[in-house]
Order: structure tokens, then C-alpha cells, then sequence
């Protein structure tokens, strides 16, 4: 007689449908239960596996964050110019619109974060530094190429991901006369004034 063995769906599978659940329904809808029916666990079962929401939150947001950084990887090193690699970094940075799922769940664990432990806000600060880190490299390329003007690349970095974050999350929250089109152009003129 075979045991049939009770497994659960790979890490990955969970992450994803917690993903899919933020963008089809907002972040409302994701509960652990609701998580559990759409990957055929147990709301106890995840738990056990993530052992709060703030976790499985984090989690998404790595594996999110993971995909992001690969493509953010393959259009930073592709062969163009500087300026044309930073608009795509912008591109990427900046949400789709409303309610962009992955901006979501960014401001959700921003939220979550005012009581998070120095475990978890350490995970955060190294998501930011890959971005953080990005940028100053690219910041520094186009420097030494003479595409940008001289200035401190890692001072730069904090000062444009820091609009891109204010831009971002009124995209992501859907603030009038916020859309997309018009903060990239706001972004782009201020690229063109402080490198040109």
C-alpha cells in the first residue's frame, strides 16, 4: 500500500498566488485563509511556513523584488547609453498606475515596518540597496563617459530615488493629476536639468 504524502506547493507557487491575489483583488483580499484556498493549504499550514502575514508580506515582496532585480539587471547592462539605461531604471521604478501591485505591497510593508524587528528591517534596507546600488553605478558609468555632468553619484542616488519614491507612491495611490505619463515627464526634466 503507497502512502500518498500530503506536500505542499513550492515556496515560490505560494509567493506568486499571494502576488496574483494583490494585483486581482488589492491587498484587502489576502488573507491567510484566502492565500490557503488558492494554493491548497491551510491557513495553519502557511503559518506554519511564514508564521505571521508581516512574513509572508516581506517574503512576497523578495520574491518580487527578485524578479524586478533581474530584469533591472538585463536592462542596466545592455549595451545603449547611460541616459537611455536610466530612463529604463526609471521606467521600472516608477509603478504602472493605480494600485500597482508590487507598489502596493511595497506600501503595506513600509506600513508594517514601524513595528518590525531589526531582522526584518535589515531584509528591507537590502532591497533598497540593490536599487540604491544600481543607480550610483549607472550614475557613476555615465559620468566617466561624459554623459553626465560631474557630481556625487551616491549623493544623486538618494536624492532622485527619493523623488522617485514621493512620484511613486502618488502614482500608486492614485492622486489626481498624478498619472504615470506626467511624472515621468516631471522626472525626465529634472534628469535633463541636474546631468545635462
Amino acid at each position: 500500500m503507497t502512502r500518498r504524502r500530503n506536500t505542499a506547493p513550492p515556496r515560490e507557487e505560494v509567493l506568486g498566488a499571494a502576488m496574483a491575489m494583490i494585483a486581482e483583488r488589492g491587498l484587502e483580499k489576502l488573507t491567510m485563509a484566502a492565500l490557503g484556498r488558492e494554493v491548497g493549504m491551510s491557513s495553519g499550514h502557511l503559518l506554519y511556513y511564514f508564521h505571521s502575514k508581516d512574513e509572508l508580506l516581506l517574503r512576497t515582496l523578495e520574491w518580487s523584488e527578485g524578479r524586478l532585480g533581474a530584469e533591472r539587471a538585463r536592462l542596466l547592462t545592455r549595451t545603449a547609453p547611460a541616459r537611455d539605461r536610466l530612463d529604463a531604471y526609471v521606467d521600472l521604478y516608477v509603478p504602472d498606475g493605480h494600485r500597482d501591485p508590487h507598489w502596493t505591497l511595497w506600501l503595506e510593508v513600509w506600513n508594517r515596518s514601524q513595528n518590525a524587528d531589526d531582522e526584518a528591517r535589515d531584509r528591507q534596507a537590502a532591497i533598497e540597496g540593490a536599487w540604491h546600488r544600481d543607480l550610483v553605478a549607472l550614475l557613476a558609468e555615465g559620468m566617466s563617459r561624459g554623459e553626465f555632468r560631474t557630481l556625487d553619484p551616491d549623493r544623486f542616488a538618494t536624492r532622485l530615488r527619493a523623488l522617485l519614491d514621493g512620484f511613486s507612491i502618488n502614482v500608486a495611490i492614485g492622486l489626481r493629476g498624478a498619472d504615470r505619463d506626467r511624472i515621468l515627464s516631471h522626472v525626465r526634466e529634472f534628469l535633463d536639468e541636474s546631468l545635462g
